[in-house]
């Protein structure tokens, strides 16, 4: 359940020339170029964000589950331990009743523990499935950028429109990542 950083391509030198042609183009669209990519870029950020955020609780969640596990192991082992000894104590004939009471409360302990380790590593999986469908949007969003900066270089309104279309995609992904419920 290890997550990667999201890399993010610099698109800095895209916005200042789509901001710069819309300011000093005669063509109007262009100004919805601007505004839109300005919007999908405001997008991307805010996926970047969720996906990362859901990648970091992942993790967390596991790393609490497995220090659970390991309280778990380490419990079973202390029961274990005493069991040798309630066996040689009864063999020799001495009370154990204390003993057994401490072994009750070893098996409670373990049983809290796995029951905590379980949840944590549902709720793990829960943010590393939210961060595979977040993550997806970040891209889409960067090619609705790249190819709206082509429209602008290019004068072609079309490459705009597709542009939009890959932004479309984008929000589909961010929007199923951030529902409640599984799809």
């Amino acid at each position: 359940l290890f997550a990667m950083e999201e890399q993010e391509a610099p698109l800095e030198n895209v916005h200042e020339r789509i901001h710069h042609e819309a300011e000093h183009g005669r063509e109007r669209w262009v100004m919805g170029v601007a505004l839109s990519t300005a919007l999908i870029a405001a997008l991307a950020a805010i996926a970047a964000l969720l996906s990362g955020d859901n990648a970091n609780e992942a993790m967390y969640e596991q790393m609490l589950a497995s220090d659970n596990w390991n309280y778990y192991q380490a419990e079973g082992i202390k029961s274990n331990v005493l069991e040798t000894r309630i066996e040689t104590l009864q063999s020799e004939g001495k009370p154990i009743d204390a003993l057994r009471a401490k072994q009750k409360d070893y098996e409670r302990t373990r049983e809290k523990l796995k029951e905590q380790a379980s949840e944590q590593e549902q709720s793990a999986k829960a943010h590393m499935v939210r961060h595979h469908k977040i993550a997806p949007s970040v891209t889409w969003f960067q090619i609705a950028i790249a190819i709206s900066a082509i429209a602008v270089l290019t004068r072609q309104r079309w490459f705009w429109w597709i542009g939009m279309g890959f932004g479309a995609a984008g929000v589909i992904f961010l929007f199923l990542g951030v529902l409640p419920h599984q799809w």
